[in-house]
């Protein structure tokens, strides 16, 4: 369950992604995946022992955000944008991966 929460997480970072306050693009959302991801893979270490099944939901998102860069039946691209929005993709993929990575790191280092 905790593996298809990292599906949803990265579907619904990536549509949020290019929110703008006012003029400002502000993509609140991989901030927010960083979280819940962190999240996620702390409530997986108290289910399991084993940090590869712990971070399965880890891996799930960033298979999803893998296939959301990909072009869609009409050639659509979900993470894509103009301006400094074209780092968005970049950006929502490291404070994605950077937290639950932490969370990680510790159980393993603690």
């Amino acid at each position: 369950m905790l593996a298809i929460d990292g599906v949803l997480c990265a579907i619904l970072a990536s549509f949020f992604l290019p929110t703008y306050i006012g003029t400002w693009p502000f993509p609140v959302s991989a901030l927010v995946a960083g979280l819940v991801n962190a999240a996620l893979v702390w409530a997986a270490l108290h289910w399991t022992s084993s940090p590869r099944t712990a971070a399965l939901p880890l891996f799930t998102w960033l298979l999803t955000v893998a296939v959301l860069t990909l072009g869609g039946p009409g050639d659509d691209i979900v993470l894509d944008g103009a301006g400094i929005m074209h780092y968005g993709t970049l950006l929502l993929i490291t404070l994605g991966t950077l937290p639950p990575a932490a969370v990680l790191w510790r159980y393993a280092n603690g």
